[in-house]
C-alpha cells in the first residue's frame, strides 16, 4: 500500500526516540530516504538510522538544536541536499522541558519552550517550503498535542500555548501553500508512553491520565504511526489539508 514512499526524501525532526523514531523506522520500512534529526541523543539517532537502512531505506543523521532557528533551517537544507529533494517534512521535535506554573515561570523558560516547540516548526517550514515549491509538490506534517485543545495539566500552560500555536500555524500554512501543491496537516497525540514524560510526569500523573481515557490505557509511539503514514500518502489523503488529527484513545473528542 505504501510503495509510494520508496525513494521519497523525508525529514523527521526529534527522531532519536519516541514517536519520531517510530515514524522514521516506518518510512524506512517502505524504502524511503530518511533524515533522522536529533540534538543530544546522537547514539540513539544513529541506531534509528541503522534500523532504517536494515529495513531497506536510506538514512542520514542530522544534528541540530530545535531551539535554534538557524540550525533547524540548516538541517532541512542538509537533508534536501543529501537526497536531492525533500518530499515530506515531519515536525516532531518538542519538549515541555519542565512543569512550571505560569505564575512561577521565568521569561527564559517561556522563551525556551516556545522556541523548541513553535519556533522550530516555523524555521523548518520556512526552509522547506521554497524547496517544495521548486519541486512543485510537498507534504508537511506537524505534531501538536492534546494540550493544545485542553490547555494542558498544571504546569504545562506554556507548552500547551506553544502547541496551540503549532495547530494554528498548520491551518494557516495549509491555506497559503495549497496553491503550490503543498499539503500541511498535523497529528495531535494524547498521552503516549515515550521518554517525553520521563522527566515531566510522575507516576500519579500518568495514572490519572490513564483513568481519563475511554480505551483504558496509555498509547504507544507505534500506535501513532498509522496517522502519519495516512497523512503522508497522496494515495490515501490527497484531499486532506489543514487538518488536526487527534490520536488519544478517546481522552478528548472534539
Amino acid at each position: 500500500m505504501f510503495e509510494e514512499f520508496r525513494g521519497k526524501s523525508i525529514l523527521v525532526t526529534g527522531a532519536s526516540t519516541g514517536i519520531g523514531a517510530a515514524v522514521a523506522r516506518a518510512f524506512g520500512s517502505f524504502g524511503a530516504s530518511v533524515g533522522v534529526h536529533c540534538n543530544s541523543n546522537l547514539a540513539k539517532a544513529e541506531a534509528v538510522a541503522a534500523d532504517v537502512r536494515a529495513a531497506g531505506g536510506k538514512a542520514i543523521v542530522v544534528r541540530a538544536d530545535a531551539a535554534d532557528a538557524d540550525a533547524m533551517s540548516q538541517a532541512v537544507e542538509a537533508v534536501a541536499t543529501h537526497f536531492g529533494r525533500l518530499d515530506i517534512l515531519v515536525n516532531n521535535a518538542g519538549s515541555m522541558l519542565a512543569r512550571v506554573p505560569l505564575a512561577d515561570a521565568s521569561m527564559e523558560h517561556d522563551r525556551q519552550v516556545l522556541d523548541v516547540n513553535l519556533t522550530s516548526v516555523f524555521a523548518a517550514c520556512r526552509a522547506a517550503i521554497p524547496i517544495m515549491r521548486r519541486q512543485g509538490t510537498g507534504n508537511i506534517i506537524n505534531v501538536t498535542s492534546i494540550a493544545a485543545r485542553t490547555g494542558g495539566a498544571a504546569g504545562a500552560g506554556i507548552y500547551a500555548a506553544a502547541k496551540a500555536g503549532v495547530s494554528t500555524l498548520t491551518r494557516n500554512l495549509a491555506k497559503e501553500e495549497a496553491p503550490n501543491n503543498i499539503r500541511v496537516n498535523a497529528v495531535s497525540p494524547g498521552v503516549i508512553t515515550t521518554p517525553f514524560h520521563e522527566n515531566v510526569s510522575t507516576t500519579a500523573q500518568m495514572e490519572a491520565a490513564r483513568a481519563s481515557i475511554p480505551l483504558g490505557r496509555l498509547g504507544t509511539a507505534e500506535e501513532c504511526v498509522g496517522t502519519f503514514l495516512y497523512l503522508a500518502s497522496d494515495n490515501l489523503s490527497r484531499y486532506v489539508d489543514g487538518q488536526i488529527i487527534e490520536v488519544n484513545g478517546g481522552q478528548f473528542m472534539p
